[in-house]
């Protein structure tokens, strides 16, 4: 019980090394589960989760070999590949996401970095986006100092960029960057002033030591990414891994539940995987502590549930979508009850201090 105190009440950390990550993850699950609920309610209303919808707007063609995905020109998927999208075709799309409820429109391009020529149209979107009200997040590769400024300026919000897995396997699902180049676009981020959106994908065939590093190199960035997308492998016909094995289910929600604890005010994503995941494993991951997805039929070229299965899920478990401006007013429907001798264990996440 002394292990349990001190991961719900510790403060957040930079230090964490791979035999504490370890005896995290390997917790008998109702204690790895009742430690990230409480440290998920110190920090976050329990039953709210982000929404994201998440658009390609350049497709296929990347110079890439990532080894899980279909739009590499490394291998044939049988995707097309498709010229950058007109900023008005962006633009309706926002909107429709809007309308559906989404918080955050997030755009990906399959590029190694973006090129002189096509950023300022992606800084367009960018703005175009903004002035509809939404939070913005892009994915483009690769950024040096200077694009990750002008992204910045043009009001983006967060970048998206992850590390995949951990430095020792690394290799084996890419070979076209390193784990360094990574690290130097998340570093450029950070030094904009853009949130950080980084995060990994299990199930590729690696080990669960690697899972674990994974989980350490995320924990241990000078700041914890604002956003951490955790991905289950889709296995895409024509790449390298369509063969491999799925992962475990427990194994999966053991991830989620190790990142709430290890990054506790970083919002832990339900990320690419969802559509082959049951109700019921959905409903663990966001017990774990999982508090956004991606909203909407598609990612990028992928399937995912569709709104209203996510809207009718969310009903069955009493899960609101998280709303950007919450008046004053409207917090006692949200606030998590708290007496006058409150526990450590549980902390007003939604209160004004």
């Amino acid at each position: 019980m002394a292990l349990l105190d001190t991961l719900i009440t510790a403060k957040t950390r930079h230090d964490w090394t791979l035999a504490e990550v370890e005896q995290i993850f390997s917790l008998p699950f109702n204690d790895l589960l009742f430690a990230a609920m409480n440290v998920h309610r110190r920090h976050f209303p329990a039953n709210q989760v982000q929404t994201s919808t998440l658009l390609s707007i350049k497709t296929g063609a990347c110079p890439e070999d990532c080894a899980y995905c279909p739009q590499s020109g490394h291998y044939n998927t049988g995707l097309s590949k498709e010229q950058l999208l007109a900023l008005e075709e962006v633009i309706a799309n926002a909107q429709k996401a809007k309308d559906a409820g989404a918080t955050r429109f997030c755009m990906g391009a399959a590029w190694r970095s973006p090129r002189d020529k096509d950023l300022p149209v992606v800084l367009a979107m960018v703005r175009a986006v903004k002035d509809l009200g939404m939070e913005t997040c892009v994915t483009l590769g690769m950024l040096n100092k200077d694009q990750a400024l002008a992204l910045k300026e043009a009001g983006l919000d967060y970048y998206n960029h992850n590390l995949d897995t951990s430095p020792e396997y690394y290799g084996q699902i890419i070979t076209t960057r390193t784990y360094d180049d990574r690290l130097n676009t998340l570093q450029h981020v950070r030094d904009a002033g853009i949130n950080v959106c980084a995060g990994g994908i299990v199930g590729m065939g690696e080990t669960r030591n690697d899972r674990l590093g994974l989980l350490q190199q995320l924990a241990n960035l000078p700041e914890h990414p604002q956003s951490v997308p955790i991905n289950m492998l889709v296995a895409v016909k024509g790449t390298p891994l369509e063969n491999t094995d799925k992962l475990d289910w427990l194994e999966f929600v053991r991830t989620i539940a190790t990142a709430r604890i290890m990054m506790p005010e970083s919002y832990v994503r339900l990320s690419a995987g969802r559509e082959e995941m049951s109700e019921e494993m959905q409903a663990l991951c966001f017990s774990a502590g999982a508090n956004s997805i991606f909203y909407g039929e598609k990612l990028l070229t992928t399937g995912n549930p569709d709104v209203e299965r996510d809207m009718a899920l969310f009903a069955k478990l009493g899960i609101q979508p998280e709303r950007r401006d919450i008046h004053e007013s409207e917090l006692e429907d949200v606030r998590v009850p708290v007496t006058a001798e409150a526990s450590p264990l549980y902390y007003d996440a939604t209160a004004r201090h």
